[in-house]
């Protein structure tokens, strides 16, 4: 019935110096040649897609194993 089921957390991302990122923020991908990227939101999760081809990279692949920090810098 759900009353006792397990809620899905809301997942805390942030770049490479610990600023919060939210879906539609602008950033720098350091990792697969992603360049300029929006973060997105689809049915897999998270995901950053690069601008100039298109390609989108889970936020998971993102990851620093050292900090726990996404491998992005956010751009204003």
């Amino acid at each position: 019935m759900g009353l006792f089921g397990k809620r899905k957390k809301k997942m805390k991302l942030h770049d490479f110096n610990g600023i919060p990122l939210k879906v539609g923020d602008k950033v720098n991908a350091l990792r697969y040649d992603l360049g300029e990227s929006i973060l997105e939101e689809n049915d897999e999760g998270y995901v950053y897609k690069s601008l100039a081809t298109g390609q989108t990279v889970s936020f998971a692949k993102m990851i620093d194993a050292h900090t726990k920090y996404q491998k992005v810098i956010k751009l204003d």
